[in-house]
């Protein structure tokens, strides 16, 4: 199962408490895909999936949503 969230409207730190949130409602393999700004988001969020045993697995920017917006996707573990 894939489900999106945007978290555009967030900074640091609801930007992770909002994507743990949606991890937590997922089950093991499946995945999430966030909408976020460059900068500490973009930097912030991908390193604490990881440091929780999440696989990040594309991060690009999301040109059709506007500058400075990136798509990032995480597999749950």
């Amino acid at each position: 199962m894939k489900v999106a969230l945007d978290i555009r409207a967030y900074l640091c730190p609801m930007t992770y408490v909002k994507t743990r949130i949606a991890l937590e409602r997922l089950a093991a393999g499946d995945l999430l895909e966030l909408l976020l700004r460059e900068g500490e988001p973009l930097e912030s969020v991908p390193r604490s999936a990881e440091e929780e045993g999440h696989r990040v697995l594309a991060t690009a920017p999301a040109p059709d949503m506007g500058d400075g917006i990136w798509r990032v996707v995480l597999e749950k573990a």
